[in-house]
């Protein structure tokens, strides 16, 4: 093989390689973001927890909407003082303050950073998407505790003040598009 072919090949494997790297990168980001807690990101489990210890955590909690989603988002209680352990259950509200249907999506985070691993949802709204009607209001429950193993945590053991906070963000209804082009449904 000549050197022009051997370069023009070993170039095409780098773009290849590249490629196939920045497609990856978003799958791994959170598959790694969901095991290490990394940016806030919380843990899911399929039960409740069945040990609380006796040291209290407070847990605030704060709402965002997206500019280009007209409703109103707030939570219903601002705080929780619990049992690290003990099983939670917080409300959110949201109004479409617009004359038309409009679906949401939450995206959510942990504050402080390290919390996220210990931070576990049982069931979330953030885990669907919301269509409110013209006017409508919906209360969406969180349920939740945060792990007894963060008081053996060498960085988050000393965390006792926690934000879950929620931003909604406008979203094409699934169903709608699916209605539309049946070719987009993916198995």
């Amino acid at each position: 093989m000549s050197p022009e072919k051997r370069t023009v090949s070993w170039l095409l494997g780098v773009v290849v390689l590249m490629g196939a790297l920045s497609w990856a990168a978003v799958p791994f980001y959170n598959w790694f973001c969901k095991v290490t807690g990394y940016g806030g990101t919380t843990q899911v489990a399929e039960q409740p927890s069945d040990h609380e210890i006796d040291e209290v955590v407070r847990v605030r909690f704060d709402a965002n909407v997206d500019k280009n989603l007209d409703w109103s988002f707030k939570p219903m209680q601002n705080r929780m003082d619990l049992k690290i352990g003990e099983n939670a259950l917080a409300f959110y509200e949201a109004v479409n303050t617009s004359d038309e249907p409009i679906t949401g999506t939450a995206s959510f985070n942990v504050a402080p950073e390290v919390a996220g691993y210990y931070f576990i949802k049982v069931e979330c709204f953030c885990f669907t998407e919301q269509t409110l009607q013209p006017g409508e209001s919906i209360e969406m429950p969180v349920s939740f505790y945060v792990d007894p193993e963060l008081v053996n945590d060498r960085d988050a053991k000393w965390v006792r003040d926690i934000t879950l906070s929620y931003t909604f963000h406008r979203t094409e209804p699934k169903q709608a598009a699916l209605d539309e082009d049946p070719a987009k449904a993916v198995n």
